[in-house]
């Protein structure tokens, strides 16, 4: 297929996905009552208003508290779009306003309103919140997509037949090589992929596999960069990869821009985002008073007067005049700071979506860096690509995929980034990072030889490092001939294991009293607790906070996805798999990236609780469990002591 092809493949995929996302929604949202919408986690209903205020921006905020004593799963989180609305008698159900929530916690929620004031009846009570659906992402894939098919003599249609199509991909000129690398904190493998980032002319690519040192390495190629070119972009998939980057370019004394709602912006990060540098410029002053005269003219201007004739008229005008030279005044004003933000800025830090912001829509970039392009949808990528002369990818391409919601979109393609096609097509313009700082040799071993070719090389500071001396590295527990038997939940259709989950709670509350509470505590010991199943995460989650053992820890102990996961590091990880079954089926865990994940975020010790008969059906699993037996680590359900 020539690229043009492709793209026109890629396009009808996204369609394909933005009707099952749609769908989705609708089967959970709209086509359902009040009350099934609480059930189902998508609205919060009722809720009450807490308190409202000028957050960041100048933007309306609100506190809001769920009120019914339901502790349930749910759709929220931050940087979600929602609806509040009011279901007061005789209200028209137009009664509502948009938000993007700043985060959740318990049975509270933070959401920044859009539009300038507070709804009138939002004081009339019976309040609710809904999850919207995302049009906006969609629309800017679309459009980016259809602007490269468009694309013709210009860089947008060259980077296309490079990318997609037969064109190679070329270096600068030699005078890259006399570059300095003024950088002390690279090892070799990471200074070898700098090099070939500095002297790539269109394309290059970090593969970072696990605890590698990826983002530490694409932090001094931006620097390096920023000194060579001014000015790039950098972006990534979701806001909390893009904030993590922005965090780390502010340390390493960047001046760093965050395009995006502040909604969406961690709190480390939003001393960094527009509309907080705005507020710190030296003429925001200047802008807030005349502002606050504006808004004194206008409210004069329709102050209510008895008496009505020619000269009030005439004053009534004049000052409608003064308000308008005044907001004129004020956007010429706020034009001029915005544009010397951006101007004097080194890193501009978006989201792939977020890099479609109207403010950067006319800006042109010699370099975009994509972090986490691995797990980005190839529409996503070419947002920032239709700005910029070339591309800097950085990801791992045998970690999590995209999460598509269209099987058939997954299947046909969706799935394959623009990262693994380049990867493939320029391994001469691709290094891997080699040598991890995260994990014990053994925890890494396996990993190493099924995905990165036996390449890993654990660093001295980590290498045989263990939570005790009397402490094996991994830990694999065999249900298999036992009864613990998946269960599927019939509303959510998850799976679940409650056996399982029970036997896995069991092993780390072993693991925890032989260390000791107080030495647990003392040391900061984390724990992360891993399944590919929502519907165990519930049960696990369950056990957790009913186990007196764990309650002293529980604040070093996370539960979740593995999607949570991404990025992260515990000292301890355990992993259930759950699947147990006479079909031997394994379903979810056939996508093995997501496996090689769960395992390598832990750094002293891995626990994992699985059957072998079922998992053992799948050959990458027979693989992990014939090098566990091998290495001494696999233990029967039957051998542990009660």
């Amino acid at each position: 297929m020539t690229s043009i092809q492709q793209l026109k493949r890629t396009s009808q995929l996204l369609q394909l996905e933005r009707q099952a996302d749609l769908e989705q929604y609708r089967q959970k949202v709209l086509l359902r009552s009040l009350s099934q919408r609480v059930k189902e986690g998508v609205t919060w209903y009722p809720v009450r208003l807490l308190r409202d205020y000028i957050g960041t921006g100048e933007r309306v905020m609100i506190d809001l508290e769920k009120t019914n004593a339901l502790d349930q799963p749910h759709s929220f989180q931050s940087g979600k779009v929602v609806s509040l609305f009011t279901n007061a008698s005789g209200k028209p159900e137009s009664q509502h306003v948009n938000g993007v929530i700043n985060y959740v916690r318990d049975n509270v929620m933070v959401i920044t309103l859009n539009g300038d004031d507070l709804p009138d009846w939002i004081e009339d009570g019976s309040l609710g919140v809904d999850v919207m659906f995302d049009e906006m992402s969609y629309r800017e894939m679309d459009y980016a997509l259809k602007k490269v098919i468009e694309a013709e003599d210009n860089r947008v249609a060259e980077l296309r037949e490079i990318l997609l199509g037969a064109d190679s991909a070329g270096y600068r000129s030699p005078e890259t090589d006399e570059v300095k690398y003024e950088t002390s904190v690279l090892n070799d493998s990471q200074l070898q992929s700098l090099k070939k980032i500095l002297a790539a002319r269109d394309v290059a690519f970090i593969h970072g596999p696990p605890g590698t040192g990826k983002t530490t390495t694409l932090v001094e190629c931006i620097r390096l960069t920023v000194k060579e070119e001014r000015q790039v972009l950098v972006c990534a998939p979701s806001n909390a990869a893009i904030d993590l980057l922005v965090d780390k370019l502010h340390q390493r004394g960047l001046k760093v821009l965050r395009i995006g709602h502040p909604a969406r912006v961690t709190e480390q990060s939003l001393s960094k985002t527009l509309d907080a540098q705005i507020a710190d410029h030296p003429y925001f002053h200047e802008l807030r008073l005349l502002r606050r005269k504006m808004e004194q003219v206008r409210q004069k201007a329709g102050q209510f007067k008895r008496r009505f004739g020619h000269a009030e008229k005439e004053e009534r005008r004049m000052l409608r005049e003064e308000a308008k030279a005044l907001k004129s005044d004020a956007d010429m004003l706020e034009f001029y700071i915005v544009n010397d933000l951006l101007n004097t800025s080194e890193a501009i830090c978006a989201t792939l979506v977020g890099s479609s912001h109207p403010l950067l829509r006319s800006r042109k970039f010699t370099t975009v860096f994509i972090d986490e392009a691995g797990q980005a949808l190839e529409p996503a990528c070419w947002i920032p690509l239709l700005k910029s002369q070339r591309v800097v990818l950085a990801g791992d391409h045998c970690q999590l995929p995209p999460t598509i919601k269209s099987h058939d979109a997954a299947t046909q393609g969706l799935a394959r980034t623009l990262f693994e096609k380049g990867i493939e097509k320029f391994p001469q313009h691709a290094s891997m990072l080699q040598v991890q700082y995260r994990m014990h040799e053994s925890i890494m071993e396996f990993s190493s030889g099924y995905f990165y070719q036996h390449k890993l090389i654990a660093h001295e500071s980590v290498k045989h490092e263990l939570l005790r001396p009397y402490e094996m590295p991994v830990d694999f527990i065999d249900t298999a001939g036992s009864d613990c038997t998946e269960k599927q939940d019939t509303e959510t259709l998850s799976r679940y294991n409650e056996k399982e989950a029970d036997l896995l709670i069991r092993q780390v509350e072993k693991l925890v009293e032989s260390i000791g509470a107080t030495a647990w505590i003392e040391e900061n010991i984390t724990l992360g607790i891993i399944t590919p199943y929502s519907a165990q995460v519930d049960r696990l989650n369950h056990l957790a906070e009913q186990s007196s053992i764990l309650e002293p820890i529980y604040k070093f102990i996370s539960i979740n996805t593995v999607d949570a996961f991404q990025g992260q590091e515990r000292d301890v990880i355990a992993i259930s798999f759950v699947r147990s079954n006479e079909k031997s089926e394994v379903g979810f865990l056939s996508d093995i990236r997501r496996t090689n994940v769960a395992m390598t975020r832990a750094k002293k010790k891995l626990i994992m609780v699985g059957d072998s008969a079922t998992l053992g059906n799948h050959p990458f699993y027979e693989a992990l469990i014939d090098f566990l037996q091998q290495h001494g680590f696999y233990k029967s359900v039957y051998s542990l002591e009660n």
